[in-house]
Order: structure tokens, then C-alpha cells, then sequence
């Protein structure tokens, strides 16, 4: 089985001083998907969490949106010569009767642990193929101060960071803030997948109750996996991409980026955030 961090000897410069030392880095392997044993998609994804990795990215593709569509998940043997298991190739059996849409033919199956799946399907795609439109009732509110904990709640559960510095992560939290579950990978969109596919194998979907922030930026594959997890609220630290406003505008989902200290920006839903009279007035 992969680890999830590795050593590597360093070369370290610190104020003119040269030093030879290990170092800890975050481990990167392919990890191939395929659905009822056809070859689905390979992505570059950090060991750990790969049943729930693939369950999640199902979800995002349309084909999972509950636990009973999923039969069950295990390791294949890997491409080595000898025929041994590299822990690397995960099959998803569905259940009878789960339709299997023609996912393969939408956008490449090759992704990479920066910028996830490369080529994918537009907003159209989404809009047909979500389970669960964005409709909170009760609506959920929040208020600019409870995001504002949340990045430092993220960081401290962060545990595989603190040793490496190299990796995203990805957390799930009640709309009054309580932490629910976190995942890290090299790959922010992996670890949202982690999170959602584990939320399918608890039986938890839809999280339409739940608040998603990420670390990194807010890219519209992210927001395509929040909205087809029923999340209504989306956030992260850094800038979002025009198409994951436009998806968000779209769906009903609450994006807000830039999210450090005191400060931030709501980009679409603002109607769950709730300010203060004065603000909204002004």
C-alpha cells in the first residue's frame, strides 16, 4: 500500500550555511478508476482514501448519488510483471439496475492532481445530471464571522500538512460551524472527492445542511462536486474561476472566495450569508 509521505534527501541553504538532511514529502501515485471493470479515469491523487476517492468522483460524474446505487469497491492487481497488487487500480461495482451514463465520451479520463479532470463537460452537463437541486428548506444562513473561524478550524485538523507543507485539504462543516470531516490530498478536487465519497458509504447524501471549504482556489470542477453533493455552501481561501461563479449563479450555490481573517467575498448566493442590516444597506 502507498504511503502517504516519503523522504527524500535535501540539499538545504539557510543564510549562506549548506546542509545535507532528509526531508518529508507528500507521495503522489496514479490511482485508475474503472466502473463494472472498464477503465473509467486515472488520476494523480495522494494514497489513502481510495474507495471513498472513487465513490466520491462517481458522485461527481453522476453515476452515484446514494449508497445503495453502490455494490462494492476493491483493489485490482496492478500493471507489474508479476502480476502483483500496486494498490494503484480500484474497480467500482454498481448495483443492479444503477443506469451507467456514457461518461467517457464527455471529457479526457486523464487528471492531474493540479487542476483535476481536463476537458469537462459544460454547465449543461451539470445542470441534467444533478441529483439534488440546491433547495435548503429551512434555508441555511450563515454569518460572515462563523466563515471567518473556519479556514483556522481547517488548518489546525490538517495533520499530514504540518509534516509535509505540500498538500490540500478539503473539510466539511454544520451550517453552526461544528467540524464534520476532513480529508487531504495532493489534489484539492481529490479531496473533495474523499469527503463526498464517505459521505455516500455513511448514507449521508445529500449534505444539504453542510458547508464545504477548500484550501487553494474555487475552480469549477470543485463547485460542480459541491453542487452534485446537495452542498449549498462553498468557500475558499483563494480566488474562484469565472465558470465556478457562472455554476454557481446557475445552481443556487453559495460561493464565497478569498476567504482570510475577517475578510472575504460572496460571488453568488448571498442570500445564505447573513449580514448585517447596515452592510446589506450600504
Amino acid at each position: 500500500m502507498g504511503r502517504v509521505t516519503e523522504r527524500r534527501k535535501v540539499i538545504r541553504i539557510r543564510d549562506g550555511a549548506v546542509s545535507t538532511r532528509p526531508d518529508t514529502l507528500v507521495a503522489e501515485e496514479p490511482l485508475e478508476i474503472r466502473l463494472n471493470g472498464k477503465p473509467l479515469a486515472i488520476t494523480m491523487r495522494t494514497p489513502g482514501d481510495d474507495f471513498a476517492l472513487a465513490a466520491g468522483f462517481l458522485v461527481s460524474e453522476g453515476v452515484l448519488a446514494e449508497q445503495g446505487d453502490l455494490q462494492n469497491i476493491v483493489y485490482c492487481a496492478g500493471a507489474t510483471v508479476d502480476g502483483s497488487n500496486t494498490y494503484n487500480v480500484v474497480d467500482v461495482k454498481t448495483a443492479p439496475g444503477v443506469r451507467v451514463p456514457d461518461i467517457t465520451l464527455e471529457r479526457n479520463v486523464y487528471t492531474t492532481s493540479s487542476c483535476g479532470l481536463c476537458g469537462k463537460a459544460s454547465l449543461d452537463a451539470v445542470r441534467t445530471t444533478a441529483r439534488w437541486p440546491i433547495a435548503d428548506t429551512p434555508p441555511v444562513r450563515v454569518t460572515p464571522d462563523l466563515l471567518a473561524d473556519l479556514p483556522d478550524r481547517l488548518r489546525a485538523s490538517q495533520r499530514v500538512f504540518d509534516r509535509t507543507g505540500g498538500l490540500h485539504a478539503a473539510a466539511l462543516f454544520t451550517e453552526d460551524g461544528e467540524l464534520v470531516d476532513v480529508r487531504e490530498d495532493v489534489g484539492r478536487h481529490n479531496a473533495v472527492d474523499k469527503l463526498v465519497g464517505r459521505a455516500l458509504q455513511n448514507g449521508d447524501l445529500p449534505l444539504s445542511r453542510s458547508v464545504l471549504l477548500v484550501s487553494g482556489r474555487a475552480s469549477f470542477e470543485l463547485a460542480q462536486k459541491a453542487v452534485m453533493a446537495g452542498i449549498p455552501v462553498l468557500a475558499a481561501v483563494s480566488a474562484p474561476s469565472s465558470l465556478a461563479v457562472d455554476l454557481a449563479a446557475e445552481t443556487g450555490l453559495t460561493l464565497v472566495g478569498f476567504l482570510r481573517g475577517s475578510s472575504m467575498n460572496v460571488y453568488a448566493g448571498e442570500d445564505r450569508v447573513a449580514l448585517r442590516a447596515a452592510a446589506a444597506q450600504g
